[in-house]
């Protein structure tokens, strides 16, 4: 099938940057044209957009990773969800939170300020190998760990992590594992009841195919009832949906069950929304078992054809260690940032992180745009 007509054309640019942004398609662009609608002549909003519209939004999304919609908040980005744990949580000085070297920030953001106030400790471990591993993160669990917190897939050299394994090695001591998926949800099959995490952020802007500032927030039922409930949306009280009586609502402040407690304030936003929503449909009637096999199979010929005399891979070559991309580098520092504004001279359209370049396509990428990477890097 033609994946490239469910975007716009890209013209003479070849764009491989989806782990940066997405370009969100064409029903989806459809949905914020008529949410742009709405505002324009504001008695045309319809009643349901409050509710239903977030609503749809929990269930395509429970759909996505095998969860249930209630167990899902709708966040601006993973780092709301990564706060939402960090906030819910009891804390005592001596528990230790795991993070890996090299971590996206919103990792060091979140724990390191947590630390400074004595409310925790932070071990930061440091692969043995090239790529972080499952056997890193349990090789550094200890009686005093109370929480791993990672990427399921890495930012900066898109290995995929064991996290059945590391979930399996924190339960045991009585610890709990969050997973950031931003690199990762929307582009490769997610069941959460495998993985055994405990709790799931996300970024919406990346293989979610959304606008920025949207995200989820996923943590089971179980779990949501031993969180504390700290400062929340209004709209997140039990009930709130009854417009007319609202005053009711402010004698008990009674947050609704599930995870909308952690939702974002102002959740029905309609431009945000209303694109997400038509483009997890569309990632739902596509399935993500295509997506991560068409991008498989662009990465692994990539590889195949980089010329070794001037450049190395920067993953895993293992298709099964690697998340929905791919990242290679030049011989040196110098010669990878040279690499990266020739590529980008050219209108091919990569990252540049941690002196990687960073290659994420997607179903509107086809064997050409390899061509013409590969004859840039190559020339």
């Amino acid at each position: 099938m033609d994946w490239r007509k469910e975007w716009f054309e890209f013209d003479d640019t070849t764009y491989l940057n989806v782990a940066e942004q997405a370009p969100i398609p064409r029903v989806a662009i459809r949905a914020v044209q008529t949410a742009i609608e709405w505002k324009k002549f504001p008695h045309t909003i319809p009643s349901s957009a409050y509710f239903d519209l977030p609503n749809r939004v929990r269930s395509s999304l429970a759909k996505l990773i095998g969860g249930k919609p209630e167990e899902i908040a709708l966040t601006t980005g993973a780092s709301s969800g990564i706060a939402a744990v960090a906030n819910g949580l009891d804390w005592k000085a001596e528990d230790e939170v795991i993070i890996a070297k090299g971590e996206f920030p919103a990792q060091f953001a979140t724990w390191k300020p947590m630390e400074a106030l004595g409310r925790l400790r932070v071990k930061l471990i440091s692969p043995r190998e090239r790529f972080i591993t499952a056997d890193d993160f349990i090789g550094a669990i200890s009686p005093r760990t109370r929480l791993v917190s990672a990427s399921l897939v890495r930012f900066d050299d898109g290995s995929l992590l064991d996290a059945e394994r590391v979930a399996h090695a924190c339960h045991e001591v009585g610890a709990l594992l969050l997973l950031d998926a931003s690199q990762c949800a929307g582009a490769i099959p997610i069941d959460v009841a495998k993985l055994g995490a405990d709790f799931i952020a996300a970024a919406g802007y990346k293989w979610l195919l959304g606008p920025y500032g949207t995200g989820f927030f996923w943590a089971p039922s179980a779990q949501i009832e031993k969180m504390r409930v700290g400062p929340f949306y209004w709209m997140a009280l039990d009930g709130a949906e009854n417009f007319h009586s609202l005053s009711l609502l402010v004698q008990e402040a009674k947050p609704a069950r599930g995870a909308r407690r952690w939702d974002a304030p102002e959740t029905a936003s309609y431009f945000n929304l209303a694109a997400l929503d038509a483009s997890l449909e569309f990632l739902l009637k596509v399935g993500t078992d295509t997506i991560a096999a068409h991008n498989r199979q662009l990465i692994e010929e990539m590889f195949e054809r980089l010329p070794r005399d001037r450049c190395v891979l920067a993953s895993p070559a293992d298709a099964s260690r690697r998340g929905p991309y791919g990242c290679f580098a030049a011989r040196t520092a110098e010669k990878t940032a040279e690499l990266y504004g020739k590529l980008r001279k050219n209108n091919v359209i990569v990252s540049l992180r941690e002196g990687h370049l960073r290659i994420s396509p997607h179903l509107f990428n086809t064997e050409r745009d390899l061509d013409k990477l590969i004859a840039t890097v190559t020339e």
